[in-house]
């Protein structure tokens, strides 16, 4: 790893320890740095093979590029990316965390009918709709050396799993229906208390050097209405999991319900299937009780959209 990685790795837990309550002091320019503990594994988790272990050869180098693809998408795969996100922002620790959509978790269930486009998909068009929807992008042609790379480095990351045999934290973590129905004052309140620090207080995230760090939750520069994030149980499931990061399982089942839905009542970029009619896309795509997207919020219908300035 590249020392300007593990820089970044370390700023990124040294800002989500600042909710301890003794903070690392702050310059003004930025946190000073501070490790935590990584939160433990789930028992019975798949162990990807470490980095240092990517072969020295050119299978390796596409190994490798695929890896740098999903830390800083927006540099090494800049032409199919319409937003400030990485592909580790929602896939943790390079795609290798349990219950954050791991790529080894994904790789080996594919091909796979998928209900969202109605077609069995292969891994490759799996990678093509996360460019279009969380990337809020456009698809890198079939064979592109980026999808090619991105297919390498979750074949390699899957070795000795199982095909076909979905593994413990494989996807997002299921979460049983709240008790309460989920409350945009509440979740507001959890934004403020555990989120806002790294996310900022009006949800876009922080940068550093002009990369990513925390990503933003909502607006021009997130993922649109089209992505798996914008559904509730899944944006509630990776949350209980992973957040605040790098202390997950913290909040309540209720507070990440609530939270979920806070980030999810704000408007995003549209969703790349609109026709014209918000109404229209909800009942074709939307049309459960999972989304937001053509409800009215506060006042507001959402599903307007939001374009980048």
């Amino acid at each position: 790893m590249r020392c300007w990685q593990w820089m970044v790795i370390t700023v990124s837990l040294a800002l989500a320890a600042c909710h301890q309550p003794e903070p690392p002091a702050a310059s003004s320019e930025s946190h000073a740095p501070t490790a935590i503990a990584p939160a433990p594994k789930p028992v019975g988790s798949f162990e990807p093979p470490a980095e240092s272990s990517i072969p020295n050869d050119e299978f390796g180098k596409q190994i490798a590029l695929g890896r740098q693809v999903f830390t800083d998408t927006s540099r090494y795969a800049k032409t199919y990316v319409g937003n400030q996100l990485n592909c580790e922002n929602c896939h943790l620790d390079a795609g290798r965390l349990a219950h954050s959509a791991p790529m080894w978790g994904a790789y080996p269930m594919y091909p796979a009918y998928r209900a969202k486009n109605h077609h069995v998909n292969t891994f490759a068009e799996r990678l093509q709709g996360c460019f279009q929807y969380s990337m809020n992008g456009k698809a890198p042609p079939l064979g592109d050396d980026v999808l090619v790379a991105l297919e390498a480095y979750a074949y390699w990351m899957s070795k000795n799993e199982p095909i076909g045999v979905a593994p413990p934290g494989h996807g997002y973590l299921k979460l049983p229906k709240p008790a309460q129905t989920p409350d945009y004052a509440r979740g507001e309140a959890v934004f403020k208390r555990d989120c806002a620090l790294c996310h900022g207080d009006n949800g876009q995230g922080q940068r550093v050097a002009d990369r990513t760090i925390f990503p933003p939750l909502w607006g021009a520069q997130s993922f649109n209405w089209g992505a798996g994030m914008e559904r509730l149980d899944n944006a509630s499931g990776f949350i209980k999991a992973n957040m605040p990061l790098g202390r997950g399982n913290m909040l309540t089942d209720q507070d990440a319900w609530d939270v979920a839905y806070f980030m999810n009542a704000h408007e995003r970029p549209q969703d790349p299937r609109f026709k014209g009619s918000v109404a229209g896309t909800r009942k074709a795509y939307h049309d459960t009780p999972e989304s937001l997207y053509g409800l009215n919020v506060n006042g507001k219908v959402l599903g307007q959209g939001v374009a980048n300035p």
